[in-house]
């Protein structure tokens, strides 16, 4: 730590879920343990806001509240977490929405222990990569992650369950050695080695190493976004997981995949991010387009919303590649906004699924007059979704096209292109959400269907839960600083830093040169009082 006095936020923000789980086995009676985990994710969320109130800086673009230990010194491997603008909104995020995931699974029986367990397992590996400020700590947290992903699906899961937890496993895990590649790559070149993210991202690599560890990165974090065409293996694992991590997997791990690309890609391997920025912004257009089109043949109500969530990520693609600090802005505005749209939609999509004991859209229907409150919720949810003006998705999408638009780096052809086609995926948006919206709460009834009337609309505590992320939704819509400035000075210096080795000759080519030769690099200013 920097002041050996200070409190440790941090690390008692990481650990404080993983401890907790372990005392899980001590409670005598299994009825208990939801109230445990609930209040363990309390006081979690509770410290967070505390600690990131009273003592993080938001005019401060560095990295704050740091704590560093020595933890396998033989090998470099240091506890190191600080907190900046990147990773702050995420944290409360994740702690949010793993909270509210305790009380979506309040109904759990089967095994609640192991449930519980796993979940706080989660919370901590979560936090942890957010925090995480050595590569191989980074890595550890990354892992960690996926284990009770995995259980979760595998164990609570619906008929295919164990082909789903499979694929997310093999998918997830097989890319993240790319991320223990990329950070051993950079590590040891050069005279010593350090596993540090501030250290690592002040050496100077050659550009062939640089494109070889973004290549890798990419792929990790493009797995967990998900990009096209490394993106199957989250229909399955929605379609297959609980409601309460459905509202995990699409609020939280999926910005991970978002995060790490800001954080390492742009942050860290800049040059490396002017040869791949394009390809970042077509990838995203074939994410928008290929989810939207993809969510109408879905007649699986979850497939289509996992689907819809495809598309949403590549804004934040299209965000990371425009090299302006509203692209930056727009790109962390939008994970954080599809993170609670995502988490109300998967949450309510379990209640229904509750009261009908499908998901199908083929069978479903008529469902408004007998759960109107639902109906309504998930209406605001869909709308929320579909970008309707005063809600964050609209903010969100629209910072992200003016942060393309505003672009010096490619000329107006390429981003009345990249513009154009993504319009497209907005304009297919509300057509499938509004049809999906028609045929589970409007139209005739199947016969075969049978609602469990005696469980009711929804009930206070589901309420709640709905309420609490439909609130910042329409929060974030109407003030959207509630969000950004948490954040808005790091997106200026993140985006500052990549501008500076933007080469000059890159405003004349629709695409950039490549490969860009040191002759051509010129450093472009900016202006951070902006």
């Amino acid at each position: 730590m920097s002041n050996p006095l200070e409190f440790p936020w941090l690390t008692t923000l990481v650990l404080l879920p993983l401890l907790a789980a372990f005392g899980i086995p001590l409670i005598p009676q299994s009825r208990w343990v939801r109230w445990y985990a609930l209040a363990v994710g309390v006081l979690d969320l509770g410290l967070m806001i505390y600690a990131f109130g009273r003592h993080y800086d938001l005019q401060n673009f560095s990295l704050q509240l740091a704590e560093r230990f020595a933890w396998v010194p033989q090998i470099g491997f240091d506890w190191s977490l600080a907190v900046d603008g990147l990773s702050l909104p995420l944290v409360l995020l994740s702690g949010l929405i793993t909270t509210l995931s305790v009380v979506a699974a309040w109904n759990v029986t089967n095994k609640p222990r192991l449930f519980f367990f796993l979940l706080l397992l989660m919370y901590s590996a979560q936090v942890g990569v957010f925090l995480a400020q050595d590569m191989l700590l980074f890595f550890l947290m990354w892992e960690i992650e996926l284990v009770p992903v995995y259980l979760l699906i595998s164990i609570w899961g619906g008929p295919k369950r164990q082909y789903a937890a499979t694929k997310f496993i093999l998918y997830t895990a097989a890319a993240s050695i790319f991320i223990l590649v990329g950070s051993l790559a950079m590590a040891f070149y050069g005279e010593g080695f350090s596993f540090d993210m501030a250290e690592l991202s002040t050496k100077s690599y050659p550009i062939a190493l640089e494109l070889f560890v973004y290549t890798g990165l990419l792929i990790a974090f493009g797995v967990k976004l998900p990009i096209f065409p490394m993106h199957t293996w989250l229909p399955d694992a929605h379609s297959e997981a609980s409601a309460p991590i459905s509202m995990i997997l699409a609020g939280v791990l999926l910005k991970m995949g978002g995060y790490g690309l800001i954080r390492m890609n742009v942050g860290m391997l800049s040059e490396a991010h002017v040869y791949f920025a394009p390809v970042l912004a077509v990838l995203g257009v074939v994410n928008i387009i290929y989810g939207a089109l993809a969510a109408f043949g879905q007649s699986h109500l979850k497939r289509r919303l996992a689907y819809s969530s495809i598309a949403h990520m590549g804004f934040v693609l299209i965000g990371i590649s425009a090299f302006t600090e509203l692209g930056i802005n727009g790109a962390l505005l939008q994970m954080i906004s599809h993170g609670l749209i995502a988490a109300a939609l998967f949450f309510l999509t379990g209640i229904t699924y509750e009261r009908t004991h499908t998901l199908s859209l083929d069978k479903l229907g008529g469902l408004a007059k007998q759960m109107p409150k639902t109906f309504a919720l998930f209406t605001a949810g869909s709308l929320a979704s579909l970008a309707l003006p005063g809600m964050s998705g609209f903010v969100g999408e629209l910072t992200v096209f003016l942060g393309l638009t505003t672009s010096d780096a490619y000329t107006p052809a390429f981003k009345a292109g990249i513009a154009l086609l993504a319009a497209v995926g907005i304009i297919l948006t509300p057509i499938y959400l509004l049809s999906m919206l028609r045929q589970v709460f409007y139209g005739a009834q199947d016969p075969g269907l049978v609602v469990e009337s005696y469980l009711g609309d929804v009930r206070p505590r589901e309420m709640a839960v709905a309420l609490c992320l439909l609130l910042p939704i329409i929060g974030i819509g109407l003030y959207p600083r509630l969000a950004t400035q948490t954040y808005d000075v790091t997106a200026v210096a993140v985006a500052s830093q990549v501008r500076s080795v933007l080469p000059t000759e890159i405003v004349q080519q629709p695409f950039f040169p490549f490969p860009v030769q040191p002759a051509q690099v010129a450093v472009l200013s900016m202006d951070m009082e902006k």
